[in-house]
């Protein structure tokens, strides 16, 4: 060791090398220089100090060799002598990486001398995508080239050029020689790998992953990344591709697979199931695969939903999913112990003679040899620390699976169909699903997975309030399905969403309405965080924008599906999840001003790729009504005024500049559009834009200045009256700032009190007469209804000067405490809110609602009956209606 004096722990590490690993103790032989180096620079250094293979030497493939070598025993005696687990998997998978890049090179510079390095790719899945390769993993990559730019010989096809730069490379990694071999590579996880070359062609596997590809090739690319080769082919693949492995809308199909996959592993490897001599560390129950599997179905669960989940890692995956509450935190420490130390067993195995073996030896000899490597006394103490580890594993992940795949047959099982109020006719429209006299089902998949969970769907939808309504409303479902595969294997999958499901098609048209245009909704409710309030607007915004900026068309298609999800869980929330409607309104008010802004920002970049943009301006979007007061309904449009900052005289400096007012009302035009716009992905929202000034004879978008004027000499009391809910939610701050104040100005200025009443009585004669009530539970225009309350208050606030507010409630609540309204009059005020919330879902005509759901709109309105609640709503009007006679000098 040339003097060197080696620490205690490196010095044990070689020991134990030599006793127990015969292909440790012969690179001890004949690398000396290895154990040097790890005792003068520690394992980093001597990994960046080793002697690396250059591609461009003729004796590249011997050399790489011989550079294989040294990290294989560089890494097991940092191992041995106690290096994480997670630093060693991550040196053995980067010089994986680093010995096929150079391969790949030196193939391309073999064939043509000079060639730039491009053009061939190559993916890393399994355990070296993940960066947790073993001492004697293969490697599994997918290698994909680009005919456009791929280096090859006049009058040779690129796909020859590419086949035989593959087959190079193989031989340069995985060929025996004198000094072994580097790699041993499996290039079977390819597209179609039966019929496609070995480098597959860039279109063609974008093709296979679109269309044609199989449930397991979507979990292989959880783990996928470039490891080698020409990376930006690669990464622009992944990107492509990524909606394919992580899908929102998932396939629970490819859970089913995961699982069938892990149990017919255990059933060809039952000799290794069971611990003991020969137990099989990676597929047997409790196993190493187990454990990944386990990890893999959460993520493709949640993992289109939740970036945060992807993580390759195993470790970190299990981390990620704990952080979001989608696994135990005990059970995924556990499950990452578990796996430290199996994998830890299962490098000692691989020490002893460099084969890839996952199973501990049958020989006690063997076996204890191994358990000397591993720290244990001998082979009965290596059992017994792994027993009670693999056993928790077993049952976590049979929890996953607990019926082991059985399934009964539709005809084995007899469905009750006495709680609906025609037995015949429920059981012919259940025949018709049966047999596939529907699109939906079809297909023998969709009939399959119908018989798998329609025992549990039918007593679900018996369990509802109005089984013929729910059963009506999901038989409508099915029939607007091409195909309800992927309904029914949700539903099986998550048995939880039935009676969610139940409690929808019963008691909310407007959400069976949506639910039957996109049954895909129902996947947001398969994750806990469903039923959490929407996060802030800043939040909202940012998961909104993580479409793809630059492709607007698809941006709006993003958005108004993360915004259709957003709007479906909240409605969700209140008639299935018991949440308060206030609470709702005001997530539902949140979630409209993140699309907002997020829209607004995407048609200005747009706008501005033509256009430019006009030195010193900007746009600022007001919020009036419902949204300006931050408590919308499912059913509610968006009250917008568009304003702009800086000079009107100004013109843009784009390739076709505009003047200032012709850009921005161009551009508030160009928003509204983003806004309410049908696209294929559904609509977002209806936009007003009646409030602006000068009503709809007015241009859509004034100066900050035009609008500060207007509010001062032209503008009418209604106007004025709209502005105490107006507040900006698009703009820089400063622009903000600039709009506020304007609105502050004009809520603070002296009036004459005679008019002002006079004008408000006026305006609400008019609306009685132009927009009379729709039924007795018409609760904005009824007699003492939210109209009534919103005159109240705002005409005690431009009177009075109390309680500038936009939130009507907090308004309120200021002036109650002032003296100024009746106490009681805020509580009345919440319980009218609550009560116009639900009925938005529950009831879309004003009238008496059905009795199927008169409780859980009392319930929702935080009274124990509908009787209770019939007398506080007529209660609540009765002061609401008072009050706004008194406040306003009539009667």
């Amino acid at each position: 060791m040339s003097g060197e004096i080696l620490s205690d722990r490196l010095a044990k590490a070689v020991s134990r090398a030599e006793a127990d690993a015969p292909f440790l103790r012969r690179l001890l032989r004949a690398r000396p220089q290895v154990v040097e180096a790890l005792a003068a620079s520690g394992f980093a250094g001597a990994l960046a100090g080793r002697v690396r293979a250059d591609p461009a030497d003729p004796a590249f493939a011997g050399a790489l060799r011989r550079e294989r070598q040294d990290v294989a025993l560089t890494v097991a005696l940092a191992d041995l002598a106690g290096e994480t687990f997670e630093a060693t998997t991550r040196a053995l998978s980067d010089f994986a990486d680093d010995a096929l890049d150079r391969a790949i090179e030196a193939a391309m510079r073999e064939r043509m001398e000079g060639a730039p390095h491009r053009g061939l790719v190559a993916l890393a899945l399994g355990k070296q995508g993940s960066r947790e390769l073993n001492y004697s993993s293969d490697i599994d990559p997918i290698l994909l080239f680009d005919p456009a730019t791929l280096p090859h010989r006049a009058r040779e096809e690129p796909v020859e050029a590419a086949v035989r730069i593959a087959r190079r490379v193989v031989e340069l990694l995985q060929q025996q020689t004198a000094d072994g071999f580097v790699l041993r590579v499996d290039l079977r996880l390819r597209p179609a790998a039966e019929a496609t070359p070995l480098a597959v062609p860039i279109d063609a596997a974008i093709q296979h992953y679109e269309s044609s590809a199989l449930p397991w090739e979507r979990a292989a690319f959880i783990r996928a990344r470039v490891a080698a080769g020409d990376r930006d082919v690669g990464q622009g693949f992944l990107d492509h591709i990524r909606p394919f492995v992580w899908r929102r809308a998932l396939d629970f199909g490819t859970i089913a697979e995961i699982r069938g996959l892990s149990r017919r592993i255990r059933a060809h490897h039952a000799r290794g199931q069971r611990l003991g001599p020969g137990y099989d560390l990676k597929r047997g129950r409790g196993g190493i695969r187990e454990i990944e599997f386990f990890t893999q179905i959460h993520q493709l669960i949640h993992g289109g939903r939740l970036p945060a989940v992807r993580a390759p890692a195993t470790l970190d995956a299990l981390a990620a999913l704990a952080d979001a509450g989608l696994v135990p935190p005990d059970e995924a420490a556990a499950l990452a112990d578990a796996y430290r130390l199996l994998r830890m067993v299962e490098h000692r195995l691989q020490m002893v003679e460099d084969r890839q073996t996952h199973s501990l030896p049958k020989e006690e000899d063997a076996l204890d040899a191994v358990a000397r490597l591993a720290g244990e006394a001998d082979g009965a103490a290596l059992l017994a620390r792994l027993e009670p580890v693999i056993e928790r594993v077993g049952d976590l992940y049979d929890s996953l699976d607990a019926d082991g795949g059985a399934q009964a047959a539709p005809s084995d099982v007899a469905i009750d169909l006495s709680a609906f109020s025609n037995d015949a006719r429920a059981e012919a429209r259940i025949a018709a699903w049966r047999d596939g006299h529907v699109r939906a089902t079809r297909s023998a998949a969709a009939r399959d997975a119908l018989g798998a969970v329609l025992p549990a769907l039918v007593a679900a939808l018996a369990r509802a309030p109005d089984p013929d309504v729910a059963l009506a409303r999901f038989d409508a479902l099915v029939e607007r399905l091409p195909t309800a595969l992927n309904l029914f294997r949700l539903l099986e999958a998550r048995p939880g969403l039935l009676d969610q499901l139940a409690a929808i098609l019963s008691h909310a048209p407007a959400l069976a309405e949506e639910l039957s245009r996109r049954a895909g909704l129902l996947d947001g409710l398969i994750d806990a965080t469903a039923f959490d309030p929407p996060p802030a607007v800043p939040d909202l915004a940012a998961a909104f924008a993580q479409g793809d900026r630059d492709d607007y068309q698809a941006l709006l298609d993003h958005v108004r599906v993360a915004v259709g999800e957003r709007r479906f869980q909240l409605g969700v929330q209140l008639v299935a999840g018991g949440a308060d409607p206030l609470a709702v309104a005001e997530g539902y008010s949140r979630v409209a001003e993140a699309a907002v802004q997020v829209m607004a920002s995407a048609a200005v970049a747009d706008f501005a790729r033509a256009h430019g943009h006009v030195p010193g301006g900007e746009l600022v979007i007001l919020a009036l009504g419902r949204l300006g007061g931050g408590r919308l309904t499912h059913a509610s449009d968006l009250d917008l005024v568009y304003l702009f900052t800086g000079d009107f005289l100004a013109e843009s400096d784009g390739p076709r500049p505009l003047g200032a007012t012709t850009y921005f009302n161009r551009l508030a035009q160009r928003v509204t559009a983003a806004l309410s716009v049908q696209t294929p992905a559904g609509p977002l929202y209806p936009v007003d834009t009646r409030l602006r000034p000068s009503g709809g004879q007015g241009l859509l978008a004034v100066s900050v200045d035009s609008f500060a004027r207007y509010q001062a000499e032209s503008a009418w009391t209604w106007e004025h009256r709209a502005l105490t809910r107006a507040r900006p939610i698009f703009g820089s701050p400063a622009a903000r700032a600039a709009a506020a104040a304007v609105i502050a100005d004009t809520l603070a200025r002296p009036r004459d009190r005679a008019a002002l009443r006079a004008d408000a009585v006026k305006m609400r004669a008019d609306i009685a007469v132009h927009k009379p009530p729709a039924g007795p539970f018409d609760v904005k225009l009824a007699d003492g209804g939210l109209v009534d309350a919103e005159f109240a208050v705002h005409l005690l606030q431009l009177a009075e000067k109390v309680g500038i507010d936009p939130h009507l409630n907090v308004a309120a609540r200021a002036l109650e405490e002032a003296g100024l309204l009746a106490p009681g009059f805020a509580a009345a005020l919440d319980l009218l809110t609550r009560l116009l919330v639900t009925l938005r879902l529950v009831s879309l005509d004003s009238t008496v609602p059905p009795a199927s759901v008169r409780e859980v709109v009392a319930h929702a309105c935080r009274q124990p009956d509908w009787p209770r609640l019939a007398r506080a709503y007529d209660d609540a009007r009765a002061l609401i209606g008072g009050e706004w006679r008194r406040v306003a000098g009539i009667g």
